[in-house]
């Protein structure tokens, strides 16, 4: 997932520089809603 991450945001021009704190922060989110999706029976 971290990988596919990455490869979006090179494709759409994200700066090198951010991309580690925009792949952590998609990953969480990810997490988030997969937790919640448990939570909640889905």
């Amino acid at each position: 997932l971290k990988v596919a991450v990455k490869r979006i945001l090179r494709k759409y021009g994200y700066p090198p520089d951010m991309q580690m704190l925009a792949t952590e922060t998609v990953l969480k989110q990810a997490e988030q809603i997969a937790n919640s999706l448990v939570g909640s029976g889905l």
